[in-house]
């Protein structure tokens, strides 16, 4: 089973402030701002939804194609991931731009103060789903992941235009996009991403009920932050799959990333939604586990000693058959 991956690609410039931001601020003069805060440390990590799952997908050995966009500064990203497990063949590179990035500096009180940079990212409408399956003889499924609102648009018509299952994901994009395009985005999608707030938003935005999209998509996934994560289908009784238990608890993000990264792995191995579901939230446990989204190891049998513990020896049979 070949899955292409669209989503953002970009990099984390994160530094901290060892004092106060309100501490600096001027009450009379917030109108006439000019700071400048002297950092102890920049921490630059690589990110993006699009090459988060990805990089997941190539820990367990499913070799994912990555259909992103990023700039002319992209090479040692792609040696990286490259080296990682992931097909970067269909990602567009910019001739004038930089890789979408992520600038932030936080406080001794975790007060932030950030700014994005989209960068590359908005040539993502540029890429045409076709070149690539023709590049890798044919597509199963196409992640329609967070990214160039315009480009998610494009890739999620060309998809239905051509017959390509897919699965949407519109994660950080939901809060700027509208009930329409939003509908658009999701009718007819075998799988549909989102967390527990990002389903009552979708709800809210589109003005169908949870019966109606259920109707419209194949298979409703909502992850349930430590709860785990549930799979819904019309017609039939929810599949609720919990959590592996953590070591610790470092930085959640990038976490739900690596959740689809493992279930879109149980797919392409054909395993059942179930077990899929289990190796998401196995592998969603290492990244909790992490400081960065691509910054853990996958160790076979490390993975396997924790998902016998947490899901039992006869699934873990199965799953040790599939993982590389």
């Amino acid at each position: 089973m070949r899955i292409a991956v669209t989503g953002s690609i970009a990099t984390d410039h994160l530094m901290t402030f060892p004092g106060r931001f309100a501490d600096q601020f001027v009450a009379d003069q917030l109108h006439t701002v000019s700071l400048s805060f002297l950092v102890d440390n920049l921490d630059v990590r690589r990110g993006g939804v699009g090459a988060n799952i990805a990089f997941g997908m190539g820990q367990l050995g499913t070799r994912p194609i990555l259909a992103g966009a990023a700039g002319f500064d992209f090479d040692d990203y792609r040696a990286w991931l490259e080296r990682h497990g992931v097909d970067t063949g269909s990602v567009r590179i910019s001739e004038t731009l930089h890789t979408a990035r992520f600038v932030v500096t936080t406080d001794a009180d975790h007060n932030q103060i950030g700014s994005f940079y989209t960068g590359a990212m908005s040539e993502a409408r540029l890429i045409e789903l076709k070149a690539v399956a023709d590049r890798v003889g044919g597509l199963d499924l196409v992640l329609i992941g967070a990214d160039d609102p315009e480009g998610m648009l494009r890739h999620t018509e060309e998809c239905r235009t051509r017959n390509i299952p897919f699965a949407a994901d519109f994660s950080q994009q939901i809060a700027r996009m509208n009930g329409e395009e939003i509908r658009i985005l999701l009718d007819g999608a075998t799988y549909l991403f989102s967390n527990e707030y990002e389903k009552g938003l979708i709800e809210s935005k589109t003005g169908w009920s949870d019966a109606e999209i259920l109707g419209k998509v194949g298979h409703r996934v909502t992850t349930l932050g430590s709860r785990g994560v549930r799979i819904e289908r019309a017609g039939e009784d929810p599949i609720e799959v919990g959590c592996a238990q953590e070591e610790r608890k470092t930085d959640p993000t990038g976490v739900g990333d690596a959740f689809r990264a493992g279930f879109l792995s149980g797919l392409t191995w054909g395993v059942s939604l179930e077990r899929a579901a289990q190796v998401g939230c196995m592998l969603a446990t290492l990244v909790i586990e992490t400081v960065g989204t691509q910054e853990y190891e996958l160790s076979r049998a490390h993975f396997m000693e924790r998902f016998a513990r947490a899901y039992g020896e006869e699934p873990a049979a199965e799953v040790k058959k599939h993982l590389a």
